[in-house]
């Protein structure tokens, strides 16, 4: 058994159109390599920061994770049986870490990053983000009503049942 521990750099596209990790940026490797009758398995754990946009508000988010991995090199000589196909194998004395770190990191990603859980988005009329305006509102009226809006003295109809709430 091996134990290795490296900072290494991310490779490109190591994420979603959502949310990734940077290219370039740190990736943590605590990683125990042991032999087995099949290969080598590595075991271990990642960690890094992923960064995107929330999927309400369109504002930054910075995602850290840790996650585990492990996955099993076969030695390249060994026949393969038709369920095994997906097996990652050895390549002379090296390993290639990366299709099975992309694998976990991905997975482990969330699929719509939310800045914050009570993030309430953008308002849908004017793109106003809702958190930084919490009374935001419009005077929509219903065009249903609009043709009674003139039989109203001051034309304050406004077909919005809050604004019943407000005058009681």
């Amino acid at each position: 058994m091996r134990t290795v521990r490296r900072t290494v750099a991310a490779p490109p596209d190591l994420g979603t159109d959502v949310i990734g990790v940077p290219a370039g940026s740190d990736l943590q490797l605590n990683l125990r390599l042991e032999a087995v009758m099949e290969g080598v398995l590595v075991s271990g754990r990642v960690r890094g920061t992923a960064t995107g946009e929330c999927v309400r508000c369109l504002g930054d988010v910075e995602v850290p994770f840790d996650i585990e991995l492990q996955e099993l090199f076969v030695y390249p000589d060994r026949a393969l049986e038709a369920d095994e196909e997906e097996l990652r194998e050895i390549d002379g004395e090296q390993i290639d870490l990366e299709p099975a770190l992309r694998d976990a990191v991905v997975l482990a990603l969330p699929f719509q990053p939310v800045c914050r859980a009570d993030c309430p988005g953008l308002c849908p009329r004017c793109g106003t983000p809702l958190a930084e305006a919490p009374g935001h509102r419009h005077e929509d009226m219903d065009p249903r009503w609009q043709a009674l809006r003139g039989l109203v003295p001051g034309g304050g109809l406004s077909g919005s049942p809050h604004d019943e709430e407000k005058e009681s």
